[in-house]
């Protein structure tokens, strides 16, 4: 009886094994195939100048006052205005809410929709007492290793460059697009993007614009970033995370340290508590969505047991899901995130603080909202006595673009000819771009950049050391000529 069971396990093992090969061998590359293009040539150094000369522009943008740096803002406009004479003299340059700049390019045929690409002037500041740990002064636009370096060479200015660069030898060149082209500049990205993007877009649905898609800063060209998977992949961002921050407040007597009330009955331990259970009881985790589409595009592409893994959800998805959500990055993929941000609590070591308060930042994934954030919370707090509520500035998830569109497939062609080797797969946008105001006028929003990043370059983003290399500023130039070639038409 033993050896008939055991040999029953035995077959049903092999049967197991036999479905997961059959099903990992089945599921081949979903790569476009396409030829490799070489692209237009772009002189390195030139580029490189006038994205240094633009890092010299402190264009730091602040939430309360719009004027903050509106000098270095307009040092930039006349150092575009300069450099790319040819374009300026074809395309229409309007200032928008002050400092933003929408540039437009008249197509011949008014019957196609326009495209706009998309890019933001203003930058973070240096984060105080860091400035020594910079490599290069962070606004001199130093040139040195095969790198241009400072605050905005990566976010985003590369970007910005990159896109003019493309545009001012398409305009040499005698092309002339099809179909509208906007070029789209904000100049407050970094705090909302209220005064810029959003005025634009607010100016362009006035004029009864319908884009065709809208492509903005995003996901990167990651190298090294996914364990086994060796080949770069290129992720374009279909949809971005909404955001919401909730206040948690404890209130008690106030009082001397001297007669504190009984354990766990201050304000300050009422709060820890509270703040302790949200923190221990994260929004649920599925991979569902963006993520499953991203998988599902590269799982044949892994090596080892990660393929058999990926493409074989079926079995393996409890493993895969402990795995993913043991990383940073992927874990913010699967989940409405959870962040504790700020706290505060009384103003002197022998008083006891009548209220604590702890600021919770979510950033949500696409399906859920604030209100079903505020439920979880509640839940998992249990304490009628935490007053819970919902600060300013919340805003939603975005929509989710199609992978299947005719946009997409440009913007993934373009990749795969001037990228050889690289993958390119959906992806989830985890912060907030200026793209996300031109959702009423177009169902296709992007979040991409040609930018290559490996492990240890994601520090650098808003960090210290912000960088990009001549050769990747370079290809973006040619991405954005050939994005435009392809699109526009000629």
């Amino acid at each position: 009886m033993l050896k008939r069971a055991l040999w029953a396990l035995l077959g049903l093992l092999l049967l197991v094994a036999a479905v997961l090969a059959v099903n990992t061998l089945r599921q081949g590359s979903r790569q476009l195939q396409v030829p490799p293009v070489q692209g237009v040539a772009v002189d390195e150094q030139a580029a490189a100048a006038s994205l240094a000369a633009a890092i010299r522009a402190r264009t730091v943008s602040s939430y309360t006052d719009a004027s903050l740096n509106a000098d270095q803002f307009q040092a930039l406009h006349a150092h575009l205005q300069a450099t790319y004479p040819k374009l300026h003299a074809v395309l229409t340059r309007e200032v928008v809410g002050g400092l933003s700049l929408l540039y437009t390019w008249t197509g011949s045929d008014p019957s196609l929709k326009p495209i706009a690409l998309m890019a933001h002037q203003d930058v973070v500041p240096i984060a105080p007492g860091t400035e020594a740990d910079w490599q290069a002064e962070p606004f001199a636009g130093t040139i040195k290793e095969g790198y241009i370096w400072g605050r905005g060479s990566w976010d985003d200015k590369a970007n910005l460059i990159g896109q003019l660069e493309a545009v001012e030898k398409l305009v040499a060149a005698g092309f002339r697009p099809k179909r509208t082209v906007y070029l789209v500049f904000g100049a407050d990205e970094e705090v909302g993007g209220e005064r810029g993007a959003l005025q634009i877009a607010k100016l362009l649905q006035q004029r009864g614009v319908k884009l065709d898609y809208a492509i903005d800063e995003g996901l990167l060209i990651t190298e090294g970033i996914m364990p086994g998977l060796k080949a770069p992949a290129a992720l374009v961002g279909l949809a971005e995370k909404g955001s919401v921050s909730l206040r948690l407040l404890a209130k008690a007597t106030p009082g001397h340290s001297s007669m504190p009330p009984p354990p766990g009955q201050s304000a300050i331990a009422k709060l820890a508590r509270a703040v302790q259970k949200v923190d221990a009881a994260p929004m649920p985790a599925a991979l569902v969505g963006v993520a499953g589409q991203m998988f599902d595009a590269l799982a044949p592409e892994f090596e080892g047991m990660t393929r058999v893994a990926l493409t074989n959800r079926w079995l393996f998805e409890p493993l895969l899901m402990r795995q993913l959500q043991q990383g940073q990055s992927t874990n913010a993929m699967l989940r409405t995130t959870t962040a504790l941000t700020l706290a505060s609590a009384g103003n002197k070591e022998n008083v006891l603080p009548g209220r604590a308060e702890a600021t919770v930042n979510f950033r949500l994934l696409p399906g859920d909202t604030k209100d079903t954030v505020v439920q979880h919370v509640k839940h998992a707090i249990d304490d009628p006595a935490i007053e819970i509520t919902v600060l300013p500035g919340d805003f939603p998830s975005s929509r989710m673009a199609s992978a299947d569109s005719a946009s997409y497939g440009l913007i993934n062609r373009t990749v795969r000819e001037l990228f050889p080797g690289t993958l390119v797969a959906p992806g989830l946008m985890l912060a907030a771009t200026d793209s996300r105001h031109f959702e009423p006028f177009t169902d296709n929003v992007y979040r991409f950049s040609p930018i290559r990043a490996k492990p240890q370059d994601l520090a650098r983003f808003h960090g210290t050391n912000e960088r990009i290399s001549l050769a990747n500023l370079a290809e973006l130039i040619r991405f954005y000529h050939r994005l435009l070639q392809q699109s526009a038409g000629g």
